[in-house]
């Protein structure tokens, strides 16, 4: 019998589960800049080194489309805590080691865990709270989540630069390792009734969303705009310490700003929720489009920081809006299966993330802003496509 959690702790133990929701970016973005060093001092490319991000996404995806139903079934407390003394393991293992493909290894074993414990603390406050105090703390997940790629690549400029690119990892494990040994004192199990496992029920929920046009052309949708902060990510850092000769620093700060360009098209996504949806995406796609056009005529004249950020900046709070109003859409499709709906909608998503930008940047190299700029093109031009088919198909998005 798994450790309940009791009642005189909910208050720490909330904290704990919000502490734990910006993991996942913590782990994405907290060695951004790094990357550059990473691939000089493991004597690897570029193209290498960024392949260490997509395998996170992909196996961080891969893993919310299953764990779900394995949480349901055999509780959130145990397979949380277990799969934090890995996490801290593998980010000791990363740190400690120059062989690139047993980073690989361990990058997937960081996607795995993170998905368990993003996954259960989401299912942590559903579990125990209801009403109006449960919609208060769901609606503060995507703003603490924020925190971790808006943070990360802030702090992990100034690590590398004073202790190198393996502090970065080194930070990752104490971070985890102290937040396990608090989840062991003052949380435990808050499921009260452990579903039977069975693939047959499971597996018709699922087909029954791939079945569904609207909500997989959402997903796409959703993929191509975070492809386009994934593709700035692993390509900025090498465009500011190479291209143009400056420090980690100054990557991690631009890495901040383009955190805080997310988290803006978020909230005026929010709060123009109540407008026609596809009028305000196409718009704000066309908008897109054209300070791509500006950004790739500009750069003729222009080829500094300030530009490549500003550019980056208004194309990423675009993104921001785009996904918020697909992603939005997606989570409440299927409000009978909202907990699978939640894990396919995380979960493929991710994995559309990692394989767009993969092939994004293996097509167009972290070289300079020239292809930096083609990169968003072609994300915002496949976006417009997907909302074309969606207007042929005549899909209503509105209810």
């Amino acid at each position: 019998m798994p450790k309940q959690i009791k009642e005189q702790h909910h208050g720490i133990a909330n904290t704990l589960a919000f502490a734990l929701m910006p993991l996942s970016g913590f782990a994405t973005d907290i060695y951004l800049p790094s990357l550059p060093t990473m691939a000089g001092s493991l004597q690897v490319s570029s193209l290498q080194v960024q392949l260490t991000l997509s395998l996170f996404l992909i196996s961080y995806g891969v893993g919310q489309l299953f764990i779900g139903s394995v949480l349901d079934s055999f509780g959130r407390y145990n397979i949380s805590v277990a799969s934090l003394m890995i996490f801290t393991l593998a980010s000791l293992v990363i740190a400690c080691t120059h062989n690139i493909y047993l980073i690989y290894g361990m990058r997937i074993v960081h996607g795995l865990t993170v998905s368990a414990i993003v996954v259960s603390k989401r299912a942590y406050f559903i579990d125990l709270y209801t009403g109006d105090r449960l919609k208060h703390y769901l609606s503060l997940f995507t703003i603490v989540w924020s925190t971790g790629p808006i943070m990360a690549p802030f702090v992990g400029g100034y690590l590398e630069q004073l202790f190198g690119w393996q502090s970065n990892f080194y930070f990752l494990a104490i971070f985890s390792f102290a937040l396990l040994v608090l989840e062991w004192i003052f949380s435990g199990e808050t499921l009260s009734y452990f579903a039977p496992f069975r693939i047959q029920r499971i597996t018709v929920v699922y087909i029954r969303m791939i079945r569904t046009l609207p909500f997989m052309l959402g997903l796409l949708l959703c993929g191509l705009s975070y492809g386009m902060v994934m593709v700035y990510n692993m390509t900025g850092p090498f465009i500011i310490e190479h291209a143009l000769r400056l420090s980690p620093v100054i990557a991690g700060y631009g890495s901040l700003i383009l955190g805080l360009a997310w988290m803006t098209g978020g909230f005026i996504g929010k709060a123009s929720i109540n407008r026609p949806f596809f009028k305000r995406v196409v718009i704000n796609l066309l908008f897109q489009v054209v300070f791509v056009i500006i950004m790739l005529i500009s750069i003729r004249h222009i080829s500094n920081v300030y530009a490549l950020i500003f550019f980056a900046f208004i194309i990423q709070v675009a993104a921001g809006y785009t996904f918020n109003n697909f992603y939005t859409y997606c989570l409440t499709r299927f409000p009978k299966n909202a907990g699978i709906a939640s894990g396919f909608t995380g979960g493929a998503n991710y994995v559309i993330i990692s394989l767009v930008s993969s092939i994004i940047v293996f097509f167009l190299p972290a070289k300079d802003e020239y292809n930096l700029g083609f990169s968003y093109l072609i994300l915002i031009l496949a976006s417009m496509l997907v909302m074309g088919l969606l207007r042929v198909k005549k899909v209503s998005l509105e209810d």
